[in-house]
């Protein structure tokens, strides 16, 4: 019998190249990366980059537009390719090995009137990933190229770890759902026991479990001095006449 779990390759697909070969990053992306957070450091209050932010930071980085979707797989498009962003912070960006993404919320409730959450956690698990499917499919439809890059960063933003993913569909059948103590639900690859997937049924929050690759491209920023409010205001020529008060009538 042939082994449905194989991933057919497309001739659309193939045909059309994406911008760069998955984790060969333009050749100035390091830089201009670094470059972005030391801007980050030197202007803000507190180290903080993530969310809509990281998506243009990288937009910007790599000469892509952002738009940000409803969807959240397809934040960063250049031409045929889109990407989500993710962010995640840990102690040693260059030494982490596996990370947890938060990869959106799957409702069983919403999308199959799936009340009872004490139901078979095999069921239930299959339907979990159906729901990602699906919404990687709608949007593998109208990009060629789908990926997802995700930022490991040190809690003072001067250590980082960058790495591309493919957003790819997984089929119910290669992965065992079990409860954990937590009564959430974690999903174990056949044949490997890698722990990929939870998800947590109040809340319906999907977390995908991810290994670095070795091509994981890493880098460190020397955390440059804050820029003085006053400095920046004189350097503006700011005038109070910029700043209109009024009351509510």
């Amino acid at each position: 019998m042939p082994d449905t779990n194989k991933s057919p390759r497309l001739r659309t697909v193939d045909k059309v190249k994406p911008p760069y070969p998955l984790n060969q990053f333009p050749a100035d992306f390091g830089q201009k990366l670094g470059k972005e957070i030391v801007y980050l450091l030197a202007t803000k209050s507190t180290p903080s980059l993530e969310g809509s932010e990281w998506e243009q930071v990288f937009a910007s980085c790599i000469g892509a537009e952002w738009k940000p979707s409803n969807v959240g797989l397809d934040d960063v498009i250049w031409n045929v390719c889109a990407w989500g962003a993710k962010t995640v912070k840990s102690p040693h960006p260059h030494k982490t090995e596996n990370i947890r993404l938060i990869s959106g919320r799957n409702s069983l409730s919403y999308s199959f009137s799936q009340k009872d959450l004490a139901a078979d956690p095999q069921s239930m698990g299959n339907d979990v990933l159906n729901i990602w499917n699906t919404r990687v499919e709608s949007v593998r439809a109208k990009f060629s190229h789908l990926r997802t890059v995700v930022l490991i960063k040190s809690n003072d933003l001067t250590e980082l770890a960058v790495f591309e993913t493919e957003t790819i569909l997984y089929p119910p059948n290669n992965f065992i759902w079990q409860r954990n103590q937590r009564d959430n639900l974690e999903a174990y690859e056949k044949g490997t026991n890698f722990h990929r997937f939870t998800w947590q049924p109040h809340g319906s929050q999907f977390t995908i479990i991810e290994s670095v690759p070795k091509e994981c491209l890493l880098i460190k920023v020397k955390s440059p001095q804050k820029l003085d409010k006053d400095e920046v205001l004189k350097a503006l020529n700011f005038d109070n006449k910029w700043v209109t008060v009024t009351n509510r009538k």
